[in-house]
């Protein structure tokens, strides 16, 4: 058995596991802390380069057993883990807002979102379908069959420690591959849960295996070039991903990528202005504006953005800075220092460029603790406008035309998502057309859901995640070429 955490609010192995073992490796640990405060939390093991290998001949053997687990039961094992995490669902957000900082309120929400996954595939792990035709020509058959690609490595971002493991895991379990992922070293502690509750539910002790580690890159790419990977998934910033993205290709590996954002927010002339408020508030703040489908930029009818900017000032002005796991909170605080850097760097540069803070900004920031921010007469050379801000800062601009809107919309190289407020199925059936991303929210501030492709375009990556299409990203194709028995 693992060692195990005594002060957490769930009971969270602090070993990596590996070719179906919970294991200390070489001795080495890390800390990882409470992101209100920096105390420490537990130590975790340190994984190194070399233990990659290991896991992924684990993984080449639990692939093989798990492919053969009937789907019913790769079913039954999905949904007792989906139940489980009900079970302990308060539990699971407490941890996470520990680790990670989100508000309480966020991480319920990520619960809830995350087991969605596990019961979506659950569902689906016994629907795996091929086709059957006659040959055009001759009385022979054509028969194909969907056959699990094989070992996958996840490598998981730290803002979502749960939902980005499920969206992966669920589908991957279900279709019948096994799975090594390498969650961040700011938040391990919540896969290192989940886990541990799959193989609680019943999943092949060596169709699982996690690594925990500081040295991400290099056992990263250990993973990614090992001759039994099959697949590689990621979701983090465009950078990182480009850099795996080649060292995927280089390996000829089925890869998804669900890289970074710069989502803008449209709200129209004929907008429910207090309908897209509400979606703002989502859109913006859900967990401190630290997640890649955040709007980054509010382009705003010019008839209307009066009434839009006093309602976002006050909702920034609205929201509760504290500790993640105080009740109350509705803003935990950053990550890391680096992140809050990046926020004031890019507030100071759109003020120096003339732009107006009308909620929070730079000087009501303290430590880690970014308050609730909005900025007005933003010019379109600011850094904002162009750059992921990854915080609670939402930048509002405003336009005259439909058109000038699209084309202030497509003014970037990130493809996520958008967001826009309309009343008008015309203009909505334009902006569909016309919007450059993988995903829309029409008069809606949250697209995120279990049973529909997530995904990009453009920089921001590419396969999709969730609902049948992501299922798909776990199978091939098998074609069987059957003569005429009577020839």
């Amino acid at each position: 058995m693992a060692d195990q955490s005594t002060d957490l609010p769930l009971r969270v192995p602090a070993q990596s596991h590996i070719d179906g073992e919970w294991t200390r490796l070489g001795g080495e640990t890390f800390v990882v802390t409470n992101k209100a405060d920096d105390s420490e939390l537990i130590e975790v093991t340190d994984a190194t380069p070399d233990d990659a290998d290991a896991a992924m001949e684990g993984a080449w053997e639990g692939f093989l057993a798990w492919k053969a687990t009937p789907p019913r039961e790769r079913s039954n094992v999905l949904r007792r883990a989906w139940e489980l995490i009900n079970e302990r669902a308060d539990e699971i957000a407490l941890l996470m807002s520990l680790e990670m900082g989100k508000a309480l309120p966020d991480a319920k929400a990520e619960v809830g979102y995350a087991n969605g996954f596990l019961l979506e595939y659950s569902e689906r792990a016994t629907r795996i379908e091929g086709r059957h035709a006659f040959h055009e020509t001759h009385g022979g058959r054509i028969l194909t069959q969907k056959d699990p690609v094989g070992p996958c490595v996840f490598v998981t971002p730290w803002n979502f420690p749960l939902a980005m493991g499920t969206r992966k895991i669920a589908p991957a379990l279900a279709a019948g591959c096994s799975i090594v992922v390498k969650p961040p070293q700011q938040t391990p502690l919540t896969m290192l849960a989940l886990v541990g509750i799959l193989l609680e539910a019943g999943v092949h002790p060596k169709a699982v295996s996690v690594l925990t580690t500081t040295n991400s890159r290099e056992t990263t790419s250990k993973l990614i070039e090992h001759p039994r990977t099959a697949k590689l998934s990621f979701t983090g910033s465009t950078p990182v991903g480009r850099n795996l993205a080649e060292q995927g290709g280089k390996a000829l590996l089925r890869m998804s990528m669900e890289l970074g954002g710069n989502a803008p927010f449209i709200v129209f002339d004929d907008a429910d202005v207090p309908s897209a408020l509400e979606g703002a508030k989502i859109a913006k703040f859900r967990n401190g504006g630290q997640a890649c489908t955040s709007a980054n930029r509010f382009l705003v009818h010019e008839s209307v953005a009066e009434e839009f900017t006093k309602g976002m000032v006050e909702i920034a002005d609205g929201l509760v800075l504290g500790p993640g796991a105080q009740e109350g909170t509705t803003l935990g605080p950053m990550i890391d220092d680096n992140a809050v850097e990046k926020v004031r760097e890019l507030v100071q540069d759109a003020v120096d460029r003339g732009a107006t803070v009308a909620a929070g900004g730079n000087d009501k920031a303290d430590g880690r603790y970014y308050p609730g921010t909005v900025l007005t007469n933003v010019p379109q050379d600011a850094r904002i406008m162009h750059e992921e801000v990854f915080g609670p800062v939402a930048p509002i601009v405003t336009f005259s035309t439909e058109e000038e809107a699209i084309r202030m919309a497509n003014d970037t190289e990130y493809g996520l998502v958008a967001y826009a407020y309309t009343n008008d199925m015309a203009r909505t059936l334009r902006v569909s057309r016309d919007i450059e991303s993988g995903m829309l929210g029409m008069n809606t501030g949250l697209v995120s859901n279990p049973a529909a492709p997530f995904g990009g375009v453009k920089d921001s990556g590419f396969g999709r995640e969730g609902g049948p299409e992501g299922f798909e990203e776990y199978l091939q194709t098998r074609y069987v070429a059957m003569p005429d028995p009577r020839d």
